[in-house]
């Protein structure tokens, strides 16, 4: 549904978001109701105390007040209640009635004005249950007002007025003018100006200097373009994420074709690499949760964690010219000692230092695997969110590798820096000059694993033997041919639905067009489907039918053309970028795709059984193609599966399985 557009300006906001806030208040006026006259009732003709008289014609016109706000109220939740989110007819006039309920608030402020004179005058000698009655309700006034203020802030759009005008009269503009090309350019400066200075907010506790400045920018131009060409409030993104989940569902749960079944068949010689993979990558995803020190450590250790830290790691620290940055306390690196199990003496370098696009690392001996590993963290503050979010391409280009191409901004800076510290300041020198017949490994998670494959790229040269395993990298990562040239030499590991190794920006057009089809298309009222959506999220059930608009209904019942796909992706708006005849649903890709690093191992929970204290998941494993992660998918679980701890498990419990298989 398109934002409801009153006092001249587009709100985020649709028409039919005032079912459930609606009914909640109505429930609350009604109680309150109730309570008012039955103190009225039961304290009828006892108003003779001082200041009786005022009491006795607050109540009078506070029931009267009441009555009335609850009437409007309940037109208002009726009125929410019709049409579907592209059917807005029958809720057309909504407007006229919250702007009665608005002016009602007027009265209701002056009463409670009042009430609260009446309550804090000392010379009131009136009954105690009536003080406190009034007291409740002027309580009561003063909540309901602040809250209705703050959710006024909430649903404001600063961009309201330009997208209302622009809406309403943009389409018989001529757009090829000198003013309208002006007002375009103001348009999105505005835009851009607003997210920068969310984004500024966001990151209010930051210190800022260039390389943020130049970063909000960026950062605020891509949201602008992203979120521009389209007219959805929040609650209809709800509503079309619990549609899509339950249609990604309901396809889940049909029969595979056999075509489909045997491509997915693996060879014995790829299922034995695979093993080995495995197996390799359990043991390097220890370094890759290390590298997030203590914060990692006391999660996955809540109750002994602080305990352990404090007895064990004040004396355990190389000296001071092999770590950069600040480790309060020593905890950072006492949580990567305990997590590698390694020595203090086996760490080459520790870098904590963390500002956008230079990011925590450390390189270890690790005598087990006979390798020197570079373990780069992954997103843990602010900075690191920059650097995720400073998703732009721009060209590789390295010496003697043929398949230069476009990689993440970002990413690709964060791995320029630890590329400088490693060469320039001699660190792999100085590990290699140690253990010359170690192999060089690069590992990773999240963000840390981008960083990694980029570094592995830059590396490759000098260390043709170099490996490196990126756990849940990002899915817009690397051009299709960078993406082919790390066959050799990376392995990425994906558990189940994770969000982040689908998240690029082709892969979040992609659902913002399918979110924009599916609320079109569906014939059920907003309210249904999120209280549907909610009652399936919690406890289950059998997925939607997910009926369309047309289906079982006259044409007659709708007071209003429906609102097209198109309709809900903004045109000709000098706003936005959709300035073509056709329609933006059938435009060509404003980003380029990019895509996973490496060869991929894609891990999926198999079974799991739970108990009353624990739960036992089964995991399987096969070699995945980065196709098959072109489309993100919507699960209670697309963010846990990113989470290192859970990465960790399922490799362990992969790891073990094949060993007790080996043992039997």
């Amino acid at each position: 549904m398109p934002g409801l557009v009153v006092f001249g300006r587009r709100w985020a906001i649709g028409s039919d978001d005032f079912v459930l806030p609606g009914a909640f208040e109505l429930f609350v006026r009604l109680v309150w109701w109730v309570g008012i006259l039955v103190l009225y009732t039961v304290h009828k003709g006892q108003f003779n105390c001082p200041g009786g008289g005022l009491l006795h014609i607050y109540l009078l016109i506070l029931l009267v007040l009441l009555a009335a706000i609850i009437c409007v109220l309940s037109a208002l939740v009726y009125i929410s209640m019709q049409g579907t989110i592209s059917n807005p007819g029958p809720r057309k006039s909504l407007p006229k009635l919250l702007y009665t309920r608005l002016l009602l608030f007027l009265p209701e402020f002056i009463w409670a004005v009042v009430g609260a004179v009446w309550v804090s005058d000392s010379s009131v000698r009136c009954e105690k249950t009536v003080i406190n009655g009034v007291f409740g309700t002027v309580i009561a006034s003063w909540v309901i007002i602040i809250f209705t203020i703050i959710g006024v802030v909430i649903v404001f759009d600063p961009l309201g007025g330009k997208k209302t005008f622009y809406l309403t009269d943009g389409v018989n503009r001529n757009l090829e003018s000198s003013e309208s090309g002006q007002l375009l350019y103001n348009v999105k400066n505005t835009a851009t100006r607003v997210w920068e200075t969310r984004i500024r907010l966001l990151c209010c506790c930051i210190v800022q200097d260039d390389d943020h400045r130049v970063a909000f920018t960026s950062i605020a131009e891509l949201f602008r373009n992203f979120f521009s060409d389209t007219d959805l409030v929040p609650s209809d993104i709800a509503a079309g994420l619990t549609l899509l989940h339950q249609e990604q569902d309901k396809m889940e749960s049909c029969p595979k074709e056999p075509e489909e079944v045997l491509c997915h068949s693996p060879s014995s010689l790829m299922t034995d690499d695979l093993d080995v993979e495995l197996e390799n990558a359990a043991h390097y995803m220890l370094f890759a949760a290390a590298a997030y020190g203590w914060p990692y450590y006391i999660y996955t250790n809540p109750f002994t964690a602080l305990c352990k830290l404090n007895g064990d790691c004040c004396g355990n620290r190389p000296t001071d010219s092999d770590i950069t940055g600040s480790d309060r306390h020593n905890f950072h690196f006492g949580s990567i000692l305990k997590i590698t199990g390694l020595q203090y003496r086996d760490f080459i370098h520790i870098s904590f230092h963390n500002k956008i696009y230079e990011i925590p690392f450390f390189v270890a001996l690790d005598h087990k695997k006979e390798a020197i590993v570079v373990a780069v963290r992954g997103t843990l503050s602010f900075e690191d969110i920059l650097t995720d979010l400073s998703a732009d391409c721009e060209d590789l280009t390295l010496e003697d590798v043929i398949e230069n191409g476009f990689v993440h901004k970002g990413i690709t800076q964060a791995a320029n820096y630890i590329y400088r510290k490693l060469i320039n300041d001699g660190i792999l020198n100085q590990a290699f000059t140690i253990a010359p017949e170690y192999k060089l490994v690069i590992v990773g998670h999240s963000l840390g694993g981008g960083t990694a494959s980029i570094l592995a790229i830059m590396l490759r040269n000098s260390f043709p033997a170099l490996r490196c395993y990126a756990f849940s990298p990002p899915g817009g990562l690397l051009s299709k041919s960078l993406a082919d040239y790390t066959k050799h030499f990376i392995v990425s590991v994906i558990v189940g639905k994770d969000l982040v190794a689908r998240l690029s920006m082709p892969n979040m057009e992609d659902l913002k067009r399918r979110i924009v089809r599916i609320v079109a298309n569906c014939n059920r009222p907003k309210y249904q489907i999120l209280l549907r959506g909610c009652w399936y999220e919690v406890f289950g059930g059998d997925p939607d039918d997910f009926p369309t608009e047309l289906d079982g209904r006259n044409e007659d019942a709708l007071t209003q053309p429906l609102l097209a796909e198109e309709s809900l992706m903004v045109r000709r708006s000098p706003s936005y970028n959709a300035l073509e005849d056709e329609s933006h649903l059938n435009s060509p890709p404003r980003y380029p795709h990019l895509y996973l690093p490496g060869r991929i191992i894609h891990i999926v929970e198999e079974s799991s059984s739970r108990r009353l204290c624990s739960s036992d998941i089964k995991y399987t494993a096969r070699w995945s193609n980065e196709t098959d992660f072109s489309s993100i998918l919507i699960s209670p679980k697309m963010i846990t599966d990113h989470m290192p701890d859970v990465v960790l498990k399922a490799l362990n419990s992969l790891s073990q399985e094949h060993g007790s298989c080996i043992s039997c």
